[in-house]
């Protein structure tokens, strides 16, 4: 069957007397999209500089598609953005969200790639993705398979691309290896978890207690984990020194401080610790004896420098493929997460900037609830 192709002609027919005039265009394409957005004019904290408007867009022109949103992550690092913190920053005033799927609904001039009704996902950073719908050159979006589902596919790029380059690009690791983590509840974490079992490795999975804590515990080993420990379980484990589990040839640092320190004291020689994250806001303090006598290396790891260097690349190509197929498979799913309107941000955002950390669970807004 040949694909459906959506023109501003098909979308909006009219009489041909007034097809070549950009105001009826415009007219009528204002009229039939308007656009519902979350903007910040300045950096702050998101709950303040958050503001929900709208707007009426333009016809997608030359090379420009028009796609409807249909789910969109909220991220730590979306947090960040909106406060002014994080290292790449967008131009103000803008829409925060770097991640989401979206569904093409009309395609500009010279666009032969895309066609109504392809799924995209972004291909930017601050791609803008808190919104209903949006106008992009097709440069900035990449076409993604109709089979995987839209949860999975709205975190590929962020937390679940980042779980993969770690575990791929550090150690070279063998079925049975052994993998440690902190932070294991974190979206990336419950990747992490799920690519040890796939791959065959044990995975050691470090969590700050809490009142839920055993249901959390069920809740990782469900999804593949070895091992769950406490922090304080984790300093006073066995389960290296007995031979149960391997020394780990891998640490995943995702909380700093004393969790960092006590994860990296369970390295084996010439261990590797990949630091991507500082949720506890506390330094990473590597003890000298683990240094002189274990002759281990600290590394670090942000997903936005890879994606940068590597965007157009047969390695990030493939990365995508191998990670869908095995969402297809049903060998990686989404981590916990609240599907959210858009208008009940305000909620999520409070959530998700809780210094406690326990919230347990992962926001992604899901515009077709709006519509329900």
């Amino acid at each position: 069957m040949t694909p459906t192709r959506l023109t501003l002609k098909s979308l909006f027919p009219c009489n041909a007397r007034f097809i070549n005039s950009p105001n009826f265009f415009l007219r009528s394409y204002t009229t039939a999209v308007k656009c519902k957005k979350l903007m910040i004019y300045e950096f702050g904290d998101p709950a303040k500089v958050l503001k929900l408007e709208e707007e009426n867009l333009k016809p997608p022109g030359s090379n420009e598609v028009l796609i409807e949103m249909i789910v969109a992550s909220m991220n730590p690092a979306d947090m960040n953005t909106i406060q002014g913190t994080y290292p790449i920053k967008p131009k103000l005033p803008g829409v925060p969200g770097h991640e989401g799927v979206g569904k093409v609904i009309a395609i500009g001039a010279g666009v032969n790639d895309f066609f109504a009704g392809d799924l995209v996902i972004p291909n930017i950073e601050n791609f803008g993705t808190w919104r209903t719908h949006n106008v992009v050159p097709i440069s900035s979006v990449l076409k993604v398979p109709k089979n995987v589902p839209l949860i999975e596919l709205a975190g590929i790029s962020s937390n679940t691309s980042t779980a993969y380059r770690m575990l791929k690009d550090f150690v070279p690791l063998s079925p049975g290896d052994c993998v440690l983590q902190n932070g294991a509840n974190s979206a990336a974490g419950q990747n992490v978890i799920q690519f040890c079992k796939a791959w065959g490795y044990k995975s050691v999975n470090i969590v700050r207690n809490r009142p839920d804590i055993d249901k959390l515990k069920s809740y990782l080993i469900s999804l593949g984990a070895t091992h769950v420990l406490t922090e304080e379980e984790l300093r006073s484990t066995q389960l290296f020194k007995s031979g149960e589990v391997p020394s780990p040839k891998l640490a995943l640092n995702c909380v700093g401080g004393k969790s960092a320190s006590e994860v990296m004291r369970r390295l084996s020689q010439k261990g590797v610790v990949v630091t991507y994250g500082g949720m506890s806001r506390e330094p990473v303090i590597i003890p000298t004896s683990l240094l002189i006598f274990k002759d281990i290396s600290a590394k670090g790891f942000w997903m936005t420098r890879w994606t940068n260097e590597n965007r157009d690349s047969e390695v990030r190509k493939y990365m995508f493929s191998d990670i869908m197929n095995l969402v297809v498979s049903g060998k990686l799913k989404a981590p916990a997460h609240s599907l959210i309107p858009l208008s009940k941000y305000a909620e999520a955002i409070q959530n998700i900037t809780n210094p406690k950390g326990f919230t347990g669970t992962k926001y992604i807004i899901d515009f077709r609830l709006e519509k329900s």
